[in-house]
């Protein structure tokens, strides 16, 4: 599963990195702790290897 935006990339690198023990867990905060608690490394590593180029930077939740 790609991701939609540079910040989901972005909040997906950082919940990887915490959960493979590179950074500390209480340095995450909002979606990427989420991604932390709920996802697998391998889910994390699809995420955060999306390549940027054309994402938007964010992208808002539908309603």
């Amino acid at each position: 599963m790609p991701a939609k935006s540079q910040d989901q990339q972005k909040a997906a690198g950082a919940a990887l990195s915490a959960k493979r023990g590179e950074t500390k867990v209480s340095s995450l905060k909002g979606a990427s702790k989420s991604m932390h608690d709920s996802m697998t490394e391998k889910e994390l590593e699809e995420l955060a290897s999306t390549k940027r180029k054309g994402k938007p930077e964010h992208v808002n939740k539908k309603d």
